[in-house]
């Protein structure tokens, strides 16, 4: 997921990035609940559509002790593009999914497999699971302090 090797791009850079993605995103935002009780590939295919291209994942559970993972997090920069992006404090765009039934424990695998790196395992492995809630994180403006969820 994170390659250290490479140089770290400038603010600017990022600040490109940032007003380049973030608007295909919020042209999502306000129709997301149409994916909702609707496989992920629906959802993936509206991505690809908008040019939208997802980098890494992440994954978690509906709450900080549990072991059951339900969310996938899409991450769309990796970490020499996001990191002017920590050190400055701005908003980095991630999508939060929320499944309607556990995540299979294979993804565990797969990301250690693949160093969190997108690819077409991922889509495959995903594709059929039930979308429950989807939250857009990091939409508000790159030096925003609002943190809010759209």
């Amino acid at each position: 997921m994170h390659n250290n090797k490479a140089q770290s791009l400038s603010i600017n850079d990022y600040i490109k990035f940032y007003n380049e993605v973030v608007p295909k995103l919020n042209t999502i935002t306000t129709n997301k609940t149409q994916f909702y009780g609707q496989e992920f590939s629906k959802f993936n295919t509206e991505l690809i559509n908008k040019n939208i291209n997802i980098v890494s994942l992440g994954y978690g559970s509906k709450t900080d002790i549990g072991i059951k993972n339900y969310i996938l997090r899409l991450y769309f920069c990796d970490s020499n593009m996001d990191k002017p992006a920590l050190d400055n404090r701005y908003q980095i765009p991630v999508i939060s999914i929320t499944f309607e039934d556990e995540i299979p424990p294979q993804i565990k695998s797969m990301v250690q497999q693949y160093h969190g790196e997108w690819n077409n395992a991922f889509v495959q492995f995903f594709s059929n699971m039930k979308i429950e809630k989807i939250k857009f994180i990091g939409l508000n403006g790159y030096n925003n302090y609002d943190r809010s969820p759209k």
